[in-house]
């Protein structure tokens, strides 16, 4: 009769073997493989945040940052905020990468959303103009007490920004603050609720021009050739903020949003941040005026250009017919901008440099020192023929 025993025995310690090993690996927790980076974090390659970030669920609002591969190494580590400038803080938060694409986004802001009943009638052409002229953008219309949530979630790590944003007493403050906000953090368009896509933004820039080298897209608002111009407007060449294109980052958008926090909280200190009790105008406090001062001084800032010669003033763009470009910024022609408006050498909205239609559908504005308007109406600028200017009159 054979011996059975021996096999048996055999058979079961392979068994038990198996089963322990099996037993052994399951109880480990699995780690997914990892990927280094130049930044010092290590990613997990199926997820690709950092590990020492606690992943948070996937929310469709606000849209993502579309990060390009420069930013992250671009950044470095702030261990404290002692001593750290408002503008190194937007700096470290806010890489700017020139090389990197324009992120498709289409910002605007208004009280109600489209999809509202209470969204005025004679914006809704205008509104749908955008989304049609630029297929397959994130298209936000972002209502105001939306504008608060968001800010929060892009700037809790600036606690002045929101203090400043939060601290405004009128809307349409909040309006002019809010795109210098949203350009600097996610960049993108930002055009007014109330301005229409003549052209799609793929267009408004020269295709002999590469994007690579353009970080920011202006127009030009008002070029008064006169010799009083100083008593109808603010600056000889002002550019307009209505629309503007923008990589996130930008030094311009990091430069204007520092300067107009610090007079927020300089003016909030001093218990002047009420209306009529304001020592800025809305044009200089937020406006046009306070854009266009931060666009030339980036210009002739040599952290940034190699400067020889005089410096670039109102000159370099007086007169303009076509795009110009400077640094890493594209000024375009008034047309492009203003078609229509009838003065300055503006052309007809069917102009081929015509881009974009602003309606002027705000109120008239009163821009003196210590009046701003009080209602919430488009935020944006009558042409300076028809604003009123309180303390140029008797």
């Amino acid at each position: 009769m054979p011996n059975y025993r021996r096999p048996a025995v055999l058979a079961i310690f392979i068994l038990t073997t198996l089963y322990l090993l099996t037993s052994s690996r399951s109880s480990t927790p699995a780690t997914p493989p990892k990927s280094p980076t130049s930044d010092g974090f290590t990613r997990p390659i199926s997820t690709g945040r950092p590990t020492s970030i606690p992943q948070q669920p996937s929310r469709p609002y606000p849209p993502p940052r579309q990060v390009n591969k420069q930013d992250v190494s671009s950044q470095q580590p702030i261990t404290s905020s002692a001593g750290v400038s408002l503008r190194e803080k937007l700096l470290y938060q806010f890489p700017y990468d020139r090389e990197g694409k324009f992120p498709a986004y289409i910002w605007q802001t208004w009280k109600y959303t489209p999809a509202s009943g209470e969204f005025a009638d004679n914006f809704r052409a205008a509104e749908a103009s955008w989304t049609e002229k630029h297929p397959g953008f994130v298209h936000e219309v972002v209502t105001d007490k939306a504008a608060v949530y968001l800010m929060k979630y892009l700037y809790a790590s600036v606690p002045e920004v929101l203090e400043a944003y939060n601290a405004l007493p009128l809307p349409i403050l909040k309006a002019d603050f809010f795109r210098y906000l949203i350009l600097l953090a996610r960049g993108g368009i930002y055009t007014d609720i109330d301005t229409t896509a003549i052209v799609s933004t793929t267009d408004w820039i020269p295709a002999e021009v590469p994007r690579s080298t353009i970080g920011l897209v202006v127009g030009i608002e008002a070029d008064p050739d006169r010799p009083d111009w100083a008593k109808w407007f603010s600056r000889r060449i002002q550019f307009c903020q209505w629309t503007i294109q923008a990589k996130p980052g930008h030094p311009v958008l990091r430069d204007v949003v520092a300067t107009v926090t610090e007079d927020i909280l300089r003016m909030k200190k001093k218990g002047i941040l009420k209306n009529h009790k304001m020592d800025k105008s809305t044009v200089e406090f937020t406006g046009p005026a306070v854009w266009t001062d931060a666009i030339f001084n980036y210009l002739n800032n040599p952290n940034f250009f190699k400067i020889e010669g005089k410096n670039i003033t109102w000159e370099a763009f007086t007169g303009i017919e076509s795009a110009k470009k400077v640094g890493d910024v594209v000024v375009l022609p008034i047309t492009s901008f203003s078609p229509g408006v009838g003065q300055m050498g503006a052309k007809e909205p069917d102009d081929p440099m015509a881009y974009v239609k602003h309606d002027f559908e705000g109120k008239t504005m009163l821009i003196g020192i210590v009046n701003v308007q009080t209602d919430r109406e488009v935020g944006t600028w009558k042409p300076e023929s028809e604003r009123i200017h309180p303390e140029r009159e008797g």
